[in-house]
């Protein structure tokens, strides 16, 4: 039996933000395989003069309405009209078996009225780094009250990482919990089918100050001066500019090379270009970016925190310290092939037995038939 699922979310990709949130969608994709799937989002613009615009189009098979209100100053009044953009949104589409929500944000409080109002049971599968002990420090009073409010009401909560299940546990939550991880197209993140000419480490990210970019450049601009026999490649949906000076200012343009934001399918080709990935942040949750690049067949080097050891092991990678000089010495290692990780055509079938679209939406089958039976 195919279930109507309706997924809304914190975070969705949009025209304001177009990445934001991709991997709720890449989720939503996996289970439309099974099931009807239907998305809802709703966001503020303060540049439309309009008080919502309705943005209704089939993207990757799944109707995906957009909402957008006019967004003011004024939190209360945007949080207002967001939940009106939801309701007028949601007469819109049909009527769900079953709401997956996605980060446990107010927006979900959309959730919690549609089961309150319609008797439409809800899961929320959780993404959000700022439950992670580590972040807990930022976390307001009001901002865990309302999230535990929200939970209280759904089926299940369902943290994409083992790290954070037991931290979100650490927090107080008492739900059913069941972790299940993020999502890879396999088809599209295939296999290489040969090895790059020259040895090219690649990063892709946000550029944001917890990737640590800046640090990835200065321990390439240390390693070039021992063994000038590569070339890093970094960039994305960033202050890449930033990284463009930086490049300028080591001298460094002959074997650093930035790029701007890229398609889902250009980020395959570059994996797929590429020698070994590069994750250097302080906190990570369950990046989607590993379970790409070992999925072509790319081992990777990265930082050893949140649920990155949950993918990363001496079979596909090195793990690290956020220390520039371990990173250093772990891109000096594999560059003079003194690591030992497995075929590429291993790490691709370790992608494609836990994270690829039908080994995940089946996960998802399961949870959505206890709930609704």
């Amino acid at each position: 039996m195919r279930y109507k699922i309706l997924f809304i979310s914190s975070w969705f990709p949009n025209r304001l933000e177009p990445t934001n949130g991709n991997f709720v969608q890449r989720h939503a994709e996996a289970v439309s395989q099974l099931h009807n799937v239907e998305v809802l989002h709703a966001i503020g613009d303060p540049t439309q003069k309009e008080d919502f615009i309705f943005d209704d189009k089939m993207i990757n098979g799944i109707r995906t309405l957009i909402v957008y209100y006019q967004q003011t100053a004024n939190p209360a009044v945007n949080f207002i009209r967001r939940m009106k953009a939801y309701r007028k949104g949601f007469a819109k589409i049909h009527k769900p078996d079953l709401v997956h929500a996605n980060v446990l944000q107010n927006n979900l409080l959309f959730a919690l009225y549609l089961k309150i109002r319609h008797k439409i049971p809800f899961v929320v599968t959780e993404h959000w780094s700022g439950f992670l002990r580590i972040k807990r420090h930022s976390l307001s009073k009001f901002q865990l009250f309302t999230a535990r409010k929200i939970a209280g009401k759904a089926s299940y909560l369902l943290p994409v990482s083992q790290y954070l299940l037991k931290d979100l546990k650490s927090l107080g939550f008492k739900n059913k919990m069941e972790v299940i991880q993020n999502v890879v197209d396999t088809n599209l993140f295939h296999l290489k089918t040969s090895a790059p000419e020259k040895f090219t480490f690649l990063h892709i990210s946000n550029l944001i100050p917890l990737k640590n970019p800046e640090k990835i450049l200065g321990a390439a601009v240390r390693l070039y001066q021992d063994i000038p026999d590569f070339e890093l490649q970094i960039g994305g949906d960033g202050d890449v500019e930033k990284l463009n000076q930086l490049v300028k200012k080591f001298g460094a343009e002959s074997y650093i090379k930035t790029f701007p934001m890229l398609t889902l399918n250009e980020v395959s080709e570059k994996m797929r270009g590429s020698s070994c990935f590069i994750l250097f942040s302080d906190y990570e949750n369950f990046p989607c970016v590993l379970l790409e690049a070992l999925s072509t067949g790319t081992p990777a080097i990265a930082t050893n925190v949140g649920g990155i050891p949950e993918i990363i092991s001496s079979k596909n990678g090195i793990l690290i310290s956020n220390s520039e000089d371990e990173l250093y010495e772990a891109m000096k290692k594999v560059l003079k092939q003194k690591t030992e990780f497995e075929d590429p055509n291993k790490l691709h079938e370790f992608v494609e037995d836990h994270f690829s679209m039908g080994k995940i939406a089946q996960k998802f089958n399961e949870i959505y038939r206890q709930v609704l039976n």
